[in-house]
């Protein structure tokens, strides 16, 4: 099994609502916050089980007040709407870099099936 990749680098920016994380392995992302909220890892956000998540909505604005880190595996992001449950592991947060574009087009197609919006 290879190890995942680490982050060397992560960096919130508040005016821009994006964070930009950079990996051991040379690769970085830039992310909005608003994508991370909507795909939290939190049981509130994914359910307990298939077919039992919760599509978030009104997330457009949201920001991150503080970054906490979980042991030396992860970090938990207390977003300004109060979710604060989700914890990213390195391994989910490089995932989410990767799988970004069709990640946010498949939330974006559940919201409109949804007749839902980005904006609170």
């Amino acid at each position: 099994m290879i190890p995942m990749p680490r982050p060397t680098e992560i960096n919130l920016h508040q005016n821009s609502r994006m964070l930009d994380i950079a990996f051991e392995d040379g690769r970085s992302f830039s992310m909005p916050v608003e994508y991370l909220r909507v795909f939290s890892p939190s049981a509130e956000v994914r359910g307990h089980g298939p077919g039992q998540e919760v599509l978030q909505v009104g997330k457009r604005e949201v920001n991150i007040s503080a970054i906490d880190p979980v042991g030396m595996y992860a970090v938990k992001f207390v977003f300004t709407d109060g979710h604060d449950t989700g914890i990213y592991s390195w391994e989910y947060l490089y995932e989410l870099g990767v799988k970004q574009d069709p990640n946010w087009k498949t939330y974006l197609a559940r919201l409109q099936a949804a007749g839902k919006s980005r904006d609170p």
